[in-house]
């Protein structure tokens, strides 16, 4: 087959062609995996990375687990902990970029699982995986938004006076109806086209970039109280106040914080039928998000770590902030200068901003995938969730993930601990629906596998092999309790959630799914 004047398919990925060739190659390549093109492939190299860099997040992820971090280790723990996260996470980046350069379709790694696996086991190693990726992108949907809404109660905490100053203290039932209007929000902006979409995600990727800048000089640089170097490079917080005290197993519970923010890339596999040269670019999206996030991640918990002096106080649910440390941190910098913290409200605000584009896009990220999980006939009603309106917009899909992503943060209203429990899906769960994928391309698939443009050549498998080994790590890790004596309360319900998950998923494969699903089902005529 010839794409544009003489240049084969074969070496189509390899030459610098038209956008048009371009476009004709990812539509030949799709139907060659078995799928039409049917969503608007105009997503730049940029734009696929900037929809994922937005979803990472650092602002968000750091923001929002701020309080994990200082509480198991504090400084050191952040410092340290960080780039050790990152480098792993990279690996499994690494690992997923090679994939999807071979299988470039929104399915992403349930495609992958299914023909990674080959006929015998392809359909149920798509089924987990489809599984475990969409309800952990619901739930980090969840977690995102619902950050978001809780953000913005301290903020107008702090607006009308603070704790100690008599401020507005909204409650849970507020908090629910700000995280039901942002879904609502996140809903019709995800019902435009991509090219809207595009645009907001470069918005979001740039607002993250300067934003992390901006924050790690402005509020060390205000502060009149600092940390010495000492403090913020050696400093480990061992009073919990959770009764744990041995300091490997405090490092080990902090770097939660580091790897629940390093979660999301995969939004660049989704978004490969709406990119141009998929099987690059797609790849590139997911490395280059992760290389980004480590870099500007940890100049920005340098910067803030050098604001902190007091971590008790920060965490003390009786400060101005209500035990929102990272809020406490901007707030009193501004009010020890300035005598007024309206400036740390507006750092706030930033933040709040780089939130809001981070549920979006993963919006966008959730949507496509039960779209194409859908298309395979794996969802409840697939034909209604695969339908695409005029503007080339899964918009039933894009409607089911906000209306599932609302239904999970209810369980807030009648027990937190249900609700971390539902929110811990987001980084393990999610992680094992990463993990899957690689764990059949070094066992099943690694003789047979064939690399796209992107490829890790005679290394591919050993990366694959430490990408797996760590996920297992991280989930044994994050399923340890996280304070002693172990009550109901305290209990981590981590993997009570998975392991429901995982009994959910795999009794509705022995019980039905194992008759009627056998994986991707092409939908052209061949």
């Amino acid at each position: 087959m010839e794409i544009g004047v003489g240049v084969s398919e074969e070496e189509a990925p390899y030459l610098p062609l038209r956008d048009k060739d371009i476009i004709d190659y990812d539509n030949s390549r799709l139907n060659q995996l078995g799928y039409k093109q049917e969503l608007s492939r105009s997503l730049s190299a940029i734009s696929n990375f900037a929809v994922t860099f937005s979803i990472v997040s650092i602002l968000t992820g750091l923001t929002t687990t701020f309080n994990t971090g200082l509480t198991y280790g504090g400084p050191l723990t952040m410092i340290y902990g960080w780039p050790i996260a990152g480098c792993f996470t990279l690996i499994v980046g690494l690992s997923m970029a090679e994939i999807c350069s071979s299988y470039p379709t929104s399915g992403g790694l349930y495609f992958w699982s299914a023909k990674l696996c080959g006929n015998d086991w392809g359909p149920f190693a798509s089924w987990m995986t489809g599984w475990f990726n969409i309800v952990g992108q619901w739930a980090v949907t969840t977690s995102v938004d619902f950050s978001l809404a809780q953000l913005l109660q301290v903020i107008i905490l702090l607006s009308t006076g603070g704790n100690n100053g008599g401020g507005y203290q909204a409650s849970k039932y507020v908090v629910i109806g700000f995280h039901g209007g942002i879904l609502l929000i996140h809903a019709i902006l995800n019902s435009l086209s991509i090219t809207w979409l595009s645009l907001f995600g470069q918005i979001a990727a740039l607002w993250n970039v300067i934003g992390v800048f901006v924050l790690m000089i402005l509020i060390p640089t205000v502060a009149t109280h600092k940390a010495s170097a000492k403090f913020v490079f050696t400093h480990f917080n061992s009073e919990n106040n959770h009764g744990i005290h041995s300091k490997p197993y405090i490092f080990v519970l902090g770097l939660l914080m580091s790897q629940y923010t390093l979660t999301g890339y995969d939004a660049s596999a989704h978004m490969t039928e709406e990119t141009k040269g998929a099987d690059k670019n797609g790849p590139r999206g997911i490395i280059s998000a992760i290389g980004i996030s480590i870099i500007v991640g940890w100049g920005y918990l340098l910067g803030i770590t050098f604001a902190v002096t007091d971590i008790p106080s920060l965490l003390r649910s009786e400060n101005d902030a209500g035990g929102y440390a990272i809020a406490e941190v901007f707030y009193q910098a501004f009010k020890s200068r300035y005598g007024s913290g309206v400036g740390g409200i507006i750092c706030l605000g930033v933040v709040a901003v780089a939130i809001f584009f981070c549920g979006m896009s993963s919006v966008t990220s959730n949507s496509r995938m039960a779209y194409a999980f859908s298309r395979d006939g794996a969802m409840p009603f697939s034909a209604f969730w695969h339908k695409v309106n005029k503007q080339e917009v899964p918009i039933n899909a894009v409607w089911l993930s906000a209306v599932v992503s609302f239904c999970m943060a209810l369980t807030s209203l009648g027990s937190q601990v249900a609700f971390q429990a539902m929110v811990s899906i987001a980084t393990i769960g999610l992680y094992i629906a990463y993990a899957l994928p690689i764990f059949f391309r070094v066992t099943l698939a690694r003789k047979s596998f064939v690399p796209g443009p992107f490829s890790l050549g005679r290394y591919g498998v050993i990366v694959g092999w430490i990408a797996v080994l760590w996920v297992a790590t991280i989930s044994v890790l994050f399923s340890l309790p996280v304070a002693y004596p172990i009550t109901k309360n305290s209990l981590n319900y981590t993997p009570v959630a998975v392991g429901g998950l995982l009994i959910l998923t795999v009794s509705s494969w022995i019980l039905s799914a194992r008759h009627w699903f056998k994986g991707p089902v092409t939908n052209i005529d061949t």
